[in-house]
């Protein structure tokens, strides 16, 4: 309004536009963009500026998550992350993971939690988790007899002409099939337990209860599931996988570990204690966005009966300021966010260093169309991550003898504690969820740091067997895990444009 008069006053006293008027206004246009541009690069500069403002304030809604600069422990940009993830990979991805090879997940969802009593099921209908029909389910998934075991009979023929056209002594291809049954289950018992030491998350689709879950039945959104049961999760996670070397709590279920300031600048905190803190801590903001993204808005509706028995989901602004913004987070929330960008360059790498192995994947469903798009879409998506300028470097971690050996262990050891603590999930849906994110992220830190995958001993024009393998489980956990650090990239460019 004063602004309005100023300038009525002028207009009046010159009856027209005249050289001044034209000053003032170029300088107030000027005023205010730099007001918005100092906004814009505040929270880059000082991250804390903004503690102690209210969760309201101007700054905050505009600040906050308007991440720039280089991403820790990284030699790439958040800006260059942002443009190769939502042109170029989440649109591949979002395709990708709607065919049936990544949609089907066979998990066990009944195992007892290890560590309390299950006493705090969600009651919400919400929370329930829909299983696959039989008949739903692809015919090759379910191993039942294929063209594919037709193709294996087929070549194992031509291997068994191979030996008769050739003056080999064909009894020396032959097993000794006298080896007792009590032998070969302790030498299969051994050959597990070995394999089970490259795992840095807990399997179990091999087990009695485990079922197929169809993923696009159950979708991850906020289901209602809150309070103490839910903190408690976290709360485990963080209080009971800090490295010995530390002896500080995090001050509530929402802080991971130590503040970000402090971890940066080293404070006893070494590359690798690091990246398991800012794994988990991405893992988390990744979850935070989801459920922000879909939230259950017809939770706090004071209708009669009158809301669709669906529900009613969107997006809740309010929610993620309140888990992200300096003001409500003790100036970490915005840290919180780059440690999602950690988390999924850290996935990233592990499918670049495993993309020879998946392109010579089947993909196999038994739907032999879908089985050739899968294939062609994986080996396009390959070629993209491949192509991305700065990858994680795993090799600068557990490189110092003993010491890291040691430390190696230690690290599985926790992350491994991490999946077995989402079995004490009380909501179906986000165990499955919490599950299948922590096994991918298992699995690429089984890429990444097994030793199994170091070298690139696969070949496709070979009959040698290949030192290491992923199961199908892992392939599906794997992709599905980095399209939700995908899709959460995704959904902040959204929450930008909507602060």
């Amino acid at each position: 309004m004063k602004r309005r008069t100023f300038f009525n006053k002028l207009f009046i006293n010159n009856h027209s536009f005249n050289l001044n008027c034209y000053l003032v206004i170029i300088l107030l246009i000027l005023f205010n963009l730099f007001s918005i541009t100092n906004c814009f690069y505040s929270n880059e500069n000082n991250p804390n500026d903004n503690v102690g403002k209210s969760a309201g304030s101007e700054n905050d809604r505009l600040c906050f998550c308007q991440l720039q600069g280089t991403i820790d422990d990284c030699s790439c940009n958040v800006d260059t992350v942002d443009y190769y993830n939502n042109v170029k990979i989440y649109p591949r991805l979002k395709s990708l993971l709607v065919k049936d090879y990544f949609r089907y997940y066979k998990v066990n969802l009944r195992r007892q939690c290890p560590f309390w009593a299950d006493d705090s099921k969600c009651a919400m209908r919400f929370c329930h988790v829909e299983y696959c029909e039989e008949n739903s389910i692809p015919p090759g998934l379910k191993g039942e007899t294929n063209e594919m075991s037709h193709k294996y009979l087929k070549d194992a023929e031509q291997m068994t002409n191979c030996y008769e056209d050739n003056d080999h002594n064909r009894e020396l291809g032959y097993l000794n099939t006298s080896i007792s049954d009590k032998t070969y289950s302790d030498i299969q018992r051994w050959s597990n337990y070995d394999e089970a030491q490259d795992y840095f998350c807990i399997l179990d689709d091999h087990q009695e209860d485990a079922e197929y879950v169809d993923l696009l039945l159950n979708p991850e959104r906020y289901t209602g599931y809150k309070g103490e049961s839910a903190h408690r999760i976290w709360r485990s996670i963080y209080l009971e996988n800090c490295f010995q070397s530390h002896s500080d709590k995090p001050k509530s279920p929402q802080s991971p570990f130590i503040p970000y300031k402090d971890m940066m600048a080293g404070n006893g905190v070494c590359l690798e204690e690091r990246a398991f803190y800012r794994m988990v801590s991405g893992l988390h903001s990744s979850i935070n966005i989801h459920l922000c993204a879909n939230y259950l808005l017809s939770e706090n509706q004071k209708t009669l009966d009158f809301v669709t028995p669906t529900g009613v989901w969107g997006t809740n602004l309010d929610e993620f300021e309140r888990r992200f913004s300096p003001a409500s987070t003790d100036g970490e929330g915005p840290h919180w966010l780059r440690n999602l960008y950690f988390a999924y360059l850290i996935e990233m790498r592990a499918l670049a260093k495993v993309a020879p192995y998946l392109r010579n994947e089947e993909f196999y469903t038994g739907v032999e169309k879908d089985d050739k798009e899968v294939r062609v879409a994986i080996k396009d998506l390959l070629n993209v991550i491949e192509s991305f300028p700065s990858h994680f470097n795993e090799s600068v971690m557990f490189n110092g003898g003993t010491t890291s050996i040691k430390l190696k262990h230690e690290f599985r050891e926790k992350f491994l504690n991490i999946s077995k603590i989402m079995d004490c999930v009380g909501c179906d849906k986000c165990r499955l969820w919490g599950k299948l994110q922590t096994q991918g992220m298992g699995t690429a830190l089984k890429i990444l740091f097994s030793g199994k995958f170091d070298e690139q001993k696969f070949s496709p024009n070979t009959n040698k067997p290949n030192s290491f393998k992923l199961k199908r489980t892992e392939i599906v956990a794997l992709l599905n895990a980095f399209g939700r650090l995908s899709t959460s990239i995704h959904e902040l460019e959204s929450f930008r444009n909507r602060v």
